[in-house]
């Protein structure tokens, strides 16, 4: 089955409020040809209304990197999902390496948030995968199926139709170390059999699941040339224009 991919910069704790607006206005004419697939800029909190403002009229949507479970409350810091849709994002990072290893996120949490992202109607993004040591303990599909059994419990497959997952290796994430597409591959097909359990195969078949683990210009084409592999989620090297627009450009 052929899925049109998705294409996500996450910005992490880089830029401004006028430094995204530059962004979007080199990065706009470059992918002004880009119909197929989707593109998303997930952008610190601070920086997503000057995003959501600078691409509107063009098919750029626009994220937020994390968010809480809660509709409101005594909770100091955090943003909701209401928030963040009124704000203008259409996306969600859930789950990130970086949010679990920093800052406590488990996958019980990445449970809750992704129910209530579903209910707010944004496209989460869930982010899954594993360290080093699992790696090398040849643990990885046992990861998988935890992170995903317990990220999609008690949801819907109708409920989760928005859903798209990112594949995240950790040892891969700023390292300069990519796993090569055919372990990229295997690992998407794990996640995608979780899927296929838990939202039924026709669900499964459909689902979206990036790959986001040092994607660069350079390894683009031979990553996106896997057909498990739907998009990526960007880091680094969505932090210039240029460079993640020739991500987005793997074909070319």
């Amino acid at each position: 089955m052929t899925r049109n991919k998705l294409f996500a910069a996450n910005w992490k704790m880089y830029k401004t409020p006028p430094q995204a607006t530059e962004f979007v206005a080199a990065f706009l004419p470059m992918v002004a040809d880009v119909t197929a697939d989707d593109i998303a800029l997930c952008a610190p909190a601070v920086c997503i209304s000057a995003v959501a403002g600078a691409v509107k009229g063009s098919r750029i949507g626009v994220g937020a990197q994390n968010m809480h479970w809660e509709k409101e409350g005594a909770f100091t810091g955090e943003i909701s999902a209401e928030m963040i849709a009124a704000s203008g994002c259409q996306y969600v990072i859930l789950g990130h390496s970086e949010r679990r290893q920093y800052f406590g996120e488990t996958d019980a949490t990445v449970n809750r948030k992704l129910e209530v992202a579903l209910e707010a109607g944004l496209t989460p993004i869930v982010c899954v995968g594993e360290v080093i040591e699992e790696r090398e303990a040849g643990l990885t599909d046992d990861v998988l199926r935890r992170q995903c059994t317990s990220a999609f419990r008690g949801i819907s497959a109708a409920k989760a139709a928005k859903l798209a997952i990112a594949y995240e290796p950790v040892w891969a994430i700023g390292t300069g170390k990519t796993a090569t597409p055919q372990l990229a591959a295997q690992a998407h097909e794990t996640i995608r059999h979780e899927a296929s359990k838990a939202f039924g195969k026709g669900f499964a078949e459909k689902l979206r699941i990036l790959y986001g683990g040092s994607v660069k210009p350079e390894n683009a084409k031979a990553l996106m040339s896997e057909a498990e592999l739907d998009g990526a989620l960007v880091g680094g090297a969505s932090l210039d224009p240029k460079s993640f627009a020739a991500i987005v450009h793997y074909q070319a």
